[in-house]
């Protein structure tokens, strides 16, 4: 078929609405969702694209498939997809979704996409910000490349064995993803044999034959980048070959990577910190809603409870005198057991929807989910970095605290039990909201004085709240904000360090 024959044919109305186009979709839908969940690509960021495979068509000539940005990874679905030809040409743009999604539109790596494909023709492109950011910010900030030698993953990286040297480029980040093409397209020529491209501080692009090609060969790269980090750790060079002599690598120097050897404390946030902000939204707060109701019906006459009881009540009294919507007023106990709990529920529920950082509503909530724990109906959850990162903080003897809205006793048990066990042997103590606002500087001036420190600065304070972070700035502890999966934006030019990992502390 003639080259404008085949045009025709892969950009008719019949051929997107085909079985391959499809396919293709629901590949990339998958993908995206199995990444996400790996922590490869975040929210909206990252992008994956892949040729729509057709043996009847010429690879050059193929339809390309492109997830969107806006649009959160987890929830990706065949119809977000963008189609362009093989030139670059959008010929399917996705319908806009509802509130509070923001419209999906074409991704800003479409061009760098386009360079790979073009330069290399490629049969899928895929872009992360996992691993491979933490390794970056790692390298020497003069590094114009990484280099690593016999490690077993090296054999799944197209056109290498175990003894060969892996050699990735390293390009400097910009402003604009698309700001980038020019620097990968100079990476690309400049290294023939490479399938990937390393961005310092962002991410990695990795390119392969087909999408099988691309998807084993991140994954490749992933454990060959968290192999390189472990040895960087331990003063080793990854370039050098393991059975030779071992070698000292250079000094740590610049980048991001924040060193404790200065710090006596590190006090921890948990939602977007040390746990994703879904467990306590779609986990926590969910189940301490519908129990709250048997909880009370339960332990209705213990000391703990009516304490509980009591503590609620006097909150609902402030919130009634200060007209906040949704108060219901508490009767006592002549009004009977049931008229109490009911007055109590309909509140506990308002309180919680309204994601009220009250101690009262904590104190409760942490009641309920000791329950839940205790009968193993939760469990809690935390970032796979975090318990090595405690356990080598600790060995260091650097002291390791919490600070959470939540309550003393909600924060013992989510980190008491977890699929790594109890991770409450590196902890030294919890705070909560009654040594005051995390948002107020006052909070963290008690804090450094509680913990004995000759100055604040001897604390390193990390969360993911902006509000938070700058309050403790205030109060002279040293600052770095978390960028989690799910977390939310953080205003431009905001000042502080940031990390994706504990690994990188």
């Amino acid at each position: 078929m003639a080259a404008n024959g085949v045009t025709t044919a892969v950009t008719s109305q019949a051929y997107l609405e085909g079985s391959q186009v499809k396919q293709t979709k629901s590949l990339i839908t998958e993908l995206c969702r199995l990444f996400y969940t790996l922590g490869w690509v975040s929210g909206t960021g990252g992008s994956i694209t892949a040729k729509v495979h057709d043996d009847s068509i010429p690879k050059s000539d193929q339809l390309i498939i492109m997830s969107p940005s806006g649009v959160q990874k987890e929830r990706m679905v065949e119809e977000d997809m963008y189609v362009l030809s093989s030139k670059g040409d959008i010929l399917y743009t996705p319908f806009p979704k509802g509130y509070p999604h923001k419209p999906p539109k074409c991704s800003d790596c479409a061009p760098l996409f386009m360079k790979a494909y073009i330069m290399r023709n490629a049969g899928a492109v895929i872009h992360s910000h996992g691993m491979e950011s933490c390794l970056v910010t790692m390298l020497d900030p003069l590094a114009k490349e990484f280099r690593i030698t016999h490690m077993e993953m090296i054999k799944g990286i197209q056109g290498h064995g175990y003894y060969d040297e892996l050699v990735v480029p390293i390009i400097e980040n910009t402003a604009h993803e698309r700001e980038l093409t020019e620097a990968l397209a100079a990476a690309i020529e400049a290294y023939p044999k490479t399938t990937a491209v390393l961005v310092r501080n962002h991410g990695i692009y990795v390119w392969g034959d087909s999408w099988i090609s691309a998807k084993t060969q991140s994954e490749c790269y992933h454990y060959l980048f968290e192999a390189a980090i472990k040895l960087h750790q331990l003063g080793l060079d990854c370039s050098t070959p393991s059975h030779g002599p071992i070698q000292r690598s250079k000094p740590l120097l610049g980048g991001q990577t924040t060193n404790t050897s200065q710090k006596r404390c590190i006090v921890l946030d948990i939602e977007g910190t040390t746990t994703p902000i879904s467990f306590v939204t779609d986990v926590l707060f969910p189940y301490a809603r519908t129990n709250v109701q048997r909880h009370l019906d339960e332990t209705y006459d213990t000391d703990i409870t009516q304490d509980d009881i009591n503590l609620l009540r006097s909150q609902v009294e402030d919130d009634l005198q200060n007209g906040v919507v949704g108060a219901v007023r508490v009767p006592y106990d002549e009004a009977g057991k049931q008229a109490v709990i009911s007055a109590l529920v309909a509140n506990v529920e308002g309180m919680i929807k309204s994601d009220r950082k009250i101690t009262s509503l904590k104190q409760l909530q942490g009641h309920i989910w000791r329950t839940g724990f205790e009968k193993n109906e939760l469990k809690g959850v935390v970032f796979d970095d975090v318990p090595g990162a405690l356990e080598k903080w600790h060995a260091c003897g650097i002291k390791v605290y919490i600070y959470s809205s939540g309550s003393r006793l909600a924060q013992r048990l989510l980190f008491g039990y977890t699929d790594y066990g109890d991770l409450r042997n590196y902890l030294c103590g919890f705070f909560d909201t009654t040594v005051g606002n995390k948002k107020e500087t006052r909070s963290y001036v008690e804090i450094s004085e509680s913990l004995g420190v000759h100055k604040p600065s001897e604390i390193l304070f990390v969360t993911d709240v902006y509000q938070e972070a700058v309050a403790a700035k205030a109060a002279g502890l040293e600052v770095l904000i978390s960028l989690r999966p799910g977390n939310g934006s953080l205003p431009e030019n905001h000042g502080f360090k940031t990390v994706k990992s504990f690994s990188e502390i």
